[in-house]
């Protein structure tokens, strides 16, 4: 049975003495805490000569009360006494949780940080595009430098082991599209125009931007927590110094491995999502699977699957321009590596997502809406 620590109180001559008794551990002060911090009654003296063993938690409660009330302590051993001494010297008046007011200076305090931090991050982000385009400049002069293996290496990470995660994604973005544009179109007895939605909606947009997507969340985080953590170990410092250039190394392999496999992800998304609608049309609305495959390459235009391919190797560079440059940036500690990858994936997303209206906009105004 677990012994608790305890007091009682003595009075002689007009003095009160607080009497500690039984261990004064963290196991078994929990009791004893409470009671001491609710006493109001004054005392002179705190006698903790039955009060053993006791730890550095027991000696702070020892010793906190003895500051509140005044009284000496007593009794107390020497590993006692060791440990309210270093209590005592370790001891502050600060306020555990010190008052934040909240007025309009703060506010506008803050909003001013927030001001100097973007514009800093500006200014941040086109030196690193300056240094990415005179590495990629210094390695079309000498084209020798140029690590082919660490670029299909990066190639194989971005596209050949996204495949499968890409394709499930895409089949069910198919079967979506196809299964909820089937339901709406049957109401107005158009639910053969399906095959124009699947079709046209996928190669046009879907595929490459849901594509997009994904290889923000799997590759850009990736090369931001690799970039990161090579940061923190001093790795690319280490690199500098015997004479290997980090961008040279490290970004633009990742940067064109993005560039070069973006279209052919985004097209293997549109393809698999078309083959998701068709498997919907034969099941919901008795097409057949290759006359619905066959129908998509007539009421498709060819500039559908030209504007997919001219967004798509720009979304990849922005996906790896976020991601390299986010882990770029990371210095400190672990816990930067983890923010620094959070806002490469944010920051690549919604920059895709802006890009692609931009698009929309521009292919609208020149005629291939």
């Amino acid at each position: 049975m677990r012994e608790w620590a305890q007091y009682s109180v003595e009075e002689a001559g007009g003095r009160a003495t607080v009497i500690v008794t039984g261990p004064l551990l963290v196991s078994s002060i929990g009791k004893l805490d409470p009671e001491l911090r609710d006493y109001s009654e004054s005392v002179q003296t705190i006698d903790i000569s039955g009060a053993h063993p006791i730890d550095t938690v027991g000696a702070w409660i020892i010793h906190r009360f003895a500051e509140r009330t005044g009284a000496d302590i007593v009794g107390a051993s020497e590993q006692a006494e060791v440990l309210i001494e270093a209590v005592e010297e370790a001891s502050s008046d600060a306020e555990i949780a010190p008052p934040r007011p909240h007025s309009l200076g703060d506010i506008s305090e803050n909003v001013g940080i927030k001001v100097v931090e973007f514009f800093s991050g500006v200014k941040s982000s086109i030196g690193f595009l300056g240094a990415v385009l005179m590495s990629a400049l210094g390695l079309v002069l000498h084209p020798r430098r140029f690590r082919m293996k660490a670029l299909v290496r990066q190639m194989e990470q971005v596209g050949v082991s996204s495949l499968p995660i890409i394709g499930l994604m895409s089949f069910l973005i198919g079967i979506v599209i196809a299964q909820q544009g089937a339901v709406q179109l049957q109401q107005f007895g158009a639910e053969t125009l399906t095959v124009n939605l699947v079709g046209r909606i996928t190669l046009r947009e879907l595929g490459v931007l849901m594509t997009a997507i994904m290889v923000a969340g799997r590759s850009g985080s990736a090369f931001a927590a690799q970039l990161g953590t090579m940061k923190l170990t001093e790795e690319i410092d280490a690199m500098r110094t015997i004479g290997v250039s980090p961008m040279e190394a490290l970004i633009i392999p990742r940067i064109l491995a993005s560039v070069l496999m973006m279209p052919l992800l985004g097209f293997y998304a549109s393809i698999v999502a078309i083959v998701g609608g068709a498997v919907i049309g034969e099941l919901m609305l008795g097409i057949p699977f290759w006359t619905f495959l066959a129908r998509v390459q007539e009421v498709v235009p060819i500039y559908d699957f030209w504007v997919g391919m001219v967004k798509a190797p720009m979304f990849g560079l922005i996906i790896a321009m976020a991601g390299c440059y986010q882990g770029m940036q990371v210095k400190g500690n672990a816990e930067e590596v983890g923010l620094r990858t959070t806002a490469a994936v944010v920051q690549a997303i919604f920059m895709v997502i802006v890009l692609d209206a931009f698009f929309a906009v521009f292919f609208t105004e020149i005629g291939w809406a």
